[in-house]
């Protein structure tokens, strides 16, 4: 009888510790669930200053096809990007593959991109990219760009890139590709065109790590030239 009385007591004694040790389990598991394991996982719509929208109004005869988005002047739904990502190409030191023949360099990134003449910078026809020089290596998680909505019309063989590498030569990931048909030999694309508009194009930087940005165009539906207004680059510091 002491021995069952002795063996009851240890039992219960183990299930008051087992109870206590489930329960603590369930509230670390709980405050896991209901916490962001990292700043990163906090989302919230990235906000951009947009321009007024052009005075020119739409053409009537817009381009189509199989690889180019339906024309909307409606907002596009929100992205969504980690809180506190700032805009870290926001005057910092652009360069372009050929000299501009209108508009400077600054102002790919002083933040003015209204549909107006001043507010372009043009290059020559053919393939052309504008590149912006973070300054150091960023996560990238958005990359925000106006090409020329003065106009609208859709621009060719859009594509981003992301590098550390200042010549893009080694560790380059290509986040948009628009070129289905590899005509500026960087490979085929498999986005869509889209129309340009004040909405710009937001494009998803998927927390690709660089220090340097390139964008590349290929002229556009109305004119063989090349055009930027501005390219803005949402990241944190990389870790």
């Amino acid at each position: 009888e002491a021995v069952s009385l002795s063996y009851l007591h240890d039992m219960k004694d183990m299930n008051i510790r087992f109870s206590k040790t489930l329960l603590l389990t369930t509230l670390a598991v709980a405050a896991l669930t209901t916490l962001p394991a990292r700043a990163e996982d906090a989302k919230e719509p990235l906000a951009l200053q947009l321009p007024a929208p052009t005075l020119k109004g739409t053409p009537e005869d817009l381009p189509t096809g199989p690889n180019i988005e339906t024309y909307s002047d409606k907002a596009p739904p929100a992205f969504l990007v980690p809180k506190g990502v700032k805009n870290v190409a926001a005057g910092k030191t652009a360069t372009t593959s050929v000299k501009p023949f209108t508009g400077e360099l600054d102002q790919l990134t002083y933040g003015k991109k209204e549909a107006f003449d001043y507010d372009s910078v043009e290059m020559k026809k053919g393939t052309q990219w504008v590149q912006v020089d973070l300054g150091a290596t960023y996560t990238i998680y958005a990359v925000a760009m106006w090409h020329d909505h003065r106009y609208i019309q859709v621009m060719k063989d859009v594509i981003v890139q992301i590098s550390d590498d200042p010549e893009f030569k080694t560790g380059v990931t290509t986040v948009y590709n628009n070129d289905t048909d590899n005509s500026s030999g960087l490979g085929v694309g498999t986005d869509r065109e889209y129309f340009e508009t004040k909405f710009g194009r937001i494009v998803d930087g998927k927390a690709a790590k660089g220090r340097y940005v390139r964008g590349y165009t290929k002229g556009g539906s109305l004119s063989a030239l090349n055009c930027w207004q501005e390219i803005e680059v949402y990241a944190l510091p990389a870790k």
